[in-house]
């Protein structure tokens, strides 16, 4: 078997649904409605239906989603967001855009996600609660401490019961970055929710490559708050309510109307296709069974993972193990290989290399291997054959 194995195969998903997506742009042709279309707010109903919120709001992008969540969250200029550091450079710039400094927080080894352990830590050392404002303020800086954006990275969910828990206490607001979990289940102490509905508000991107992926970039915030839904949906518009009624500046952000279309198709198929990244999954944990260079990724009793990336960790020569299945036809990914924290956008902040032990561990081990619905297990065991043997050498 010679045949090439891509990291990503979009195509298999877009062509049987082809007559419908020529069926959906058909429709828009005719449409007269500029913005704001029929189009657009019933794709918003069916996703704030999918995730089991009260609204979803469609924007331009993922960045817009998170950038429009956090300004609407009462985020001003000065203040500070807690977040992770390996994650992609939009969770960061929609904070930078909203005004706020973005601040670190060390992941959990298994997961990869926010470790509630570091984030109480931090909060301890670093912060106190102003008992006039009833604030949280961050001791050095005299800034205040507005909100925590857990990533719910390569489609594992964070630990959301602990980090709400820690939110109440500190008086602080939880905003979801959902982007690589659409559909992911957190099995919570109190009650099942999908993402989008654990927190105060969940941002989605519908970049082409993720689990519900539009033809270009589009996205969308979810909110179970009615203040803060209209106050997205008028960020998203120029901040304008009626036309030409602007109540303060805002963004060109809306989603566009194609995109929605196709969002609306594909929207009926994301839980037949999530269930088949969970059997590859499964698959994939079986077939590497015995490597022992190899760690697979770990799925805790809280997360029905989505696997928008089915990531493994190398502690022996990954990179090297990388060059080995490229030379094999077999695509692979870096997800993340230099963490934010270190990266020149961000030197501004401070941070050194050894700030974030586990964080910056896992990016020198991650590798990211093919995972998408359509791939096939003889393709699974050839790429699962080739690390065998690797490593057998």
């Amino acid at each position: 078997m010679n045949e090439r194995i891509p990291f990503l195969n979009i195509e298999f998903l877009h062509k049987p649904l082809e007559q419908e997506f020529i069926n959906a742009f058909r429709e828009n042709l005719s449409n007269q409605e500029i913005s704001d279309s029929n189009v657009v707010k019933a794709f918003e109903q069916e996703f704030a239906c999918f995730c089991g919120t009260r609204y979803a709001i469609g924007v331009g992008s993922g960045t817009d989603a998170l950038r429009f969540a956090l300004i609407a969250a009462g985020v001003k200029y000065g203040d500070m967001v807690i977040t992770v550091p390996n994650t992609f450079i939009a969770t960061t710039e929609a904070i930078s855009q909203a005004g706020a400094m973005p601040v670190f927080i060390d992941i959990d080894e298994k997961t990869f996600t926010m470790s509630p352990d570091k984030l109480e830590e931090y909060l301890y050392k670093n912060c106190f609660v102003d008992h006039i404002t009833e604030e949280t303020i961050h001791t050095k800086t005299g800034k205040p401490v507005r909100v925590i954006v857990p990533v719910h990275l390569y489609g594992h969910i964070a630990d959301m019961d602990k980090i709400k828990q820690i939110a109440e206490k500190y008086d602080l607001t939880v905003i979801e970055d959902a982007c690589q979990a659409n559909g992911a289940v957190f099995y919570g102490k109190n009650s099942i929710k999908k993402t989008g509905a654990i927190a105060k508000a969940g941002a989605f991107s519908f970049y082409p490559a993720n689990n519900l992926g539009a033809i270009g970039e589009a996205g969308a915030v979810t909110t179970d708050d009615e203040q803060m839904a209209d106050k997205i949906k008028m960020l998203r518009d120029h901040g304008q309510k009626r036309k030409y009624n602007h109540e303060f500046e805002g963004y060109n952000g809306k989603l566009d109307t194609i995109q929605a279309s196709i969002l609306k198709v594909k929207l009926q198929y994301l839980n037949i296709w999530n269930d088949e990244r969970r059997k590859l999954a499964k698959k994939y944990k079986e077939m590497l069974k015995g490597i022992k260079q190899i760690e697979t990724p770990c799925e805790k009793p809280f997360s029905k993972s989505v696997y928008h990336f089915y990531v493994i960790r190398c502690n022996y020569d990954r990179d090297k193990l990388r060059e080995h299945l490229k030379r094999k036809k077999i695509g692979t990914g870096l997800h993340y290989p230099v963490p934010l924290h270190l990266q020149k956008a961000y030197r501004f902040l401070g941070y050194r290399k050894g700030c974030f032990p586990f964080c910056e561990k896992a990016s020198e081990e991650i590798l990211s291997l093919p995972m998408y619905p359509g791939l096939k297990e003889d393709q699974q065991w050839k790429i699962t054959e080739q690390i065998k043997k690797f490593y057998d050498k």
